[in-house]
Parts: C-alpha cells; structure tokens; sequence
C-alpha cells in the first residue's frame, strides 16, 4: 500500500505524459470561441447601449450546445472530403469549424450592433453551432488519447482540458479586452470590429498547433458500430435504404442512450441526469452576468482583464491541477461535493461585494474563489461523464452528457439578465438566489453518491 507522500508524487506524476499537452492544446481550442460569444459579445453589446435583457436573452445562442449530441452520431461518421484524409478524421472536422468561426469573425467585423442586431446575433449563433460541432469531436480525441482502464490519466486529462479551456477562454478574453481598449484609446469608432479581426489571427494560430496533437489509429470503434447496425438489420428481416436508415438511427442514436440506462439502472441513470442538469446552473447565472455587473459597479476594461481574466487565469490554472490530484486521490464524487460548497460561499463573495460597492481587494477575492470553485467544480464533473462513457460510443455519449448539463447553464441562464432587471437591478439578492441554486444537485449527488459505476468513487 502506498503511503500518503507516495501516493501524492504518483498522481502528480501523471502530468508529465505527453499526452496531457495535446490535451491542454485541445481544451484551449474549444474554449476560446466562449470569448467571443460570451464576454466580448456582451460587452459590446453592453457598450452599444443595449438593455441587460437583451444581453442575457442573446446568450440563448449558447443553447445549441444543449443539443449538440443530436448530430454527433453524424460526426463519427461522416468524414469531411480532403480534410478527413490528409489530417484525420477528428482533426477535419476541427479544422472545418476553425474556418467557419474565421468566416464568421470577418463577417462580424463590418456589422453595427445598434443597426442590425439581428445579424449579429445571428452570425454569434452560426459560431456557437460551429463551437459546440467542434466540441463534439474535441471531447472524442481528448478521451481517445487515453486508454479506458486508466482512472488515474483520465482525471488528469480532464484537469489539463480544464486548464486548457479556461487558457483559451481566460487568455483569449485578455487578448480581446486590452485589444478592444487600445483601438477605443486611439480613437477607432469600431473598436470591437477590429478587435475580431485580431482574434482570428488567434484563431489561425491554434489550427497550426493542432497539427501537432496526434490522432490515435483507428480503432475498432466502427467495427463495432457497424456490427450493431447489422444486427437490428437482420432484427428487421430484410436489407434497403429505409432499413438501412432505422438501422443507423437506431444504432447511433439509440445505442448510446439504450447503453447508458443499461448500464446504471432506470432510477440510478435518472439521478445521474437530475445532477448533471442541474450542478451548475447557479455558476452560470453568475457567469453570463458578470462582466455586466463588473461595468455597473465600476471597473474598466483593463481592470476586468487583469483581475477577472489574467489573475483568474494563474489561480484556475493551479486550482485545476491541484483539484486533478484531489479527483485522483479522493474520487470524483467527493470533489463535486467539494466543489458544490465552495460555489455556493463564492456566490456570497459576489453579494457582499455588490452591497460594498466598487472595491478592487474585494473584487481580487470575488475573483480568485470564483475560479477556484470553478476549477475544482469542472475537472471533477469533465472527470465524472468521461469515466462514464462507452468508448464504442465516445464522441455521441459523452457529446450527450455534456449537452444535458449544458442545457441547464444555458437555457435557465439565458434569464439571468431579465431576473436581475426584475428585482431592479439589486445585485446582492440575485447573487444570493444563485447561492441558492447550487442546492438541487447536491440533493441529487447524495442519492446517488454510492450506486454511480464510475471505476471509482
């Protein structure tokens, strides 16, 4: 049996595989399109002089994310003519959504909020499906770089895409606010507009350190995929186009949901639904407003990129990893209890400093226990679904998981900004009713905290 400093060097050890850098390069890659149709697209907005509904109802376009696994199974098969073969079938489809997220920032760069707001938030909607297409393969690659039976590397790869989705997002969202402000102190009028034409260049960027992460030999995933679609073939007794067609729905769509319930029980699968919907809708609706309340109370560009978006990247980054090794050593389910308490004290922080007023010690506080909570919250819950999934459904499972919890931080959010105009603009009690949010799913967690078949507890 190990002792407590071996055990400790063991699981720190796992990060010096290499593949754990593809996995920080992957989660950059999916989480840098969140600075553009997150922070900077409601910041701009905000700027524009548009109203914080308005904002908070635009973020419906993260709801495509809640729906991504319905055409995963598409993903999975379907290989993209040129790109497939000359990089991969994962990497071709990453590389195509790259290109139309580029398109997409070009196109953005010529529009006027105020003048044609419906364009813009329809073009914010072609990046999120893009974003959330390239997610699906992402989270395949990244959970196909390990091998099933190591519990320990998955909570490591986990906390690496963490860490590499918060850089994306964290560093990206530097990038673009001290951009936006050195065009704005020049005296650009369309400031935001020549800011996107910068994180393209981002966006080129990652495409070319993607060459480099290495997509495993094809495995016997289609194989088996294939011999599934056969057997409810036969099932139906004869062999055309319409059987052909049930036989793929059926099989691709129908085998990983048939598989999960099979695997957990009705009841048991039922709770595990209930928890992932709900864990962190309460960090969300703190989320999608925040950098709204950042400029209500007070703070700059700049001030909100040092402190919300540089500062916060050091602490999620190290709080990250160190929630890795808690995951490793203490389970994942412990983790997301952990996590679950320290959200709810976080959201407090918020309160009291909306009743304070603009007060940047309390700020750096609100700031670094946020991304704390978040870290350990994230790479237990990426952790948790990826432990759960069939690999002979990676990309379709885990792409379904993650849209169900997706849809609670989404969809619910997407109110965030009309809950706040309701209690006319009172930011402590909207903070403390995201306090109170956070309980649901930890009711959920403790029913089903023994029963979850996740290799680990």
């Amino acid at each position: 049996m190990f002792t407590r400093q071996q055990s400790w060097t063991d699981s720190l050890l796992v990060y010096k595989d290499v593949r754990m850098l593809r996995i920080l390069l992957l989660g950059a890659i999916s989480g840098f399109p969140w600075v553009l149709i997150a922070s900077s697209l409601s910041l701009w907005l905000k700027e524009e002089g548009l109203s914080r509904s308005t904002i908070g109802w635009a973020g419906l376009i993260f709801g495509v994310y809640a729906f991504n696994y319905l055409w995963a199974p598409i993903i999975d098969r379907i290989q993209i003519p040129v790109l497939s073969k000359k990089l991969g079938h994962r990497r071709g489809w990453i590389v195509l959504m790259q290109f139309i997220i580029l398109l997409s920032l070009l196109v953005w760069s010529f529009i006027n909020p105020s003048q044609n707001l419906a364009l813009l938030i329809s073009v914010g909607l072609i990046i999120a499906v893009a974003s959330a297409t390239q997610d699906i393969t992402v989270d395949a690659l990244r959970i196909e770089q390990i091998n099933s039976d190591e519990s320990k590397a998955m909570a490591a790869g986990a906390a690496m895409a963490v860490v590499g989705w918060w850089t994306g997002y964290k560093l990206g969202g530097v990038v673009a606010l001290f951009t936006a402000e050195f065009f704005e102190n020049l005296g650009v009028t369309d400031y935001w507009q020549a800011t996107f034409l910068i994180l393209g260049i981002l966006v080129i960027l990652m495409n070319i350190g993607l060459m480099f992460v290495h997509e495993p030999v094809e495995n016997d995933r289609q194989k088996k995929q294939r011999a599934t679609d056969q057997i409810i073939k036969d099932k139906l007794g004869s062999n055309n186009i319409l059987t052909n067609f049930i036989a793929y729905i059926t099989g691709t769509i129908g085998g990983p949901i048939i598989s999960f319930f099979k695997k957990n029980g009705l009841a048991i699968a039922l709770g595990i639904l209930g928890f992932v919907f709900l864990f962190k809708i309460g960090e969300a609706f703190l989320g999608r407003m925040s950098i709204v309340f950042y400029k209500e109370i007070g703070f700059s560009k700049g001030q909100i990129a040092i402190y919300s978006k540089g500062l916060g990247w050091i602490t999620t980054v190290v709080f990250t990893l160190l929630g890795g090794v808690m995951a490793m050593r203490a389970g994942t389910i412990k983790t997301m209890f952990f996590a679950g308490g320290l959200m709810a004290l976080t959201n407090l922080i918020f309160a009291l400093l909306a009743w304070v007023g603009k007060s940047e010690l309390l700020f750096a506080i609100a700031v670094i226990a946020d991304d704390i909570t978040a870290a350990f919250a994230t790479v237990a819950f990426v952790a948790f679904i990826s432990l759960l999934v069939d690999r002979t459904y990676t990309a379709t499972q885990y792409a379904l998981l993650a849209s169900i919890g997706t849809a609670g931080r989404t969809t619910l959010a997407s109110s965030s900004g009309a809950l706040v105009d309701w209690l006319n603009g009172d930011w402590g009690t909207f903070f403390v009713l995201t306090t109170i949010m956070v309980i649901p799913s930890l009711i959920c967690l403790w029913f089903i905290r023994n029963k979850v078949k996740i290799g680990e507890k």
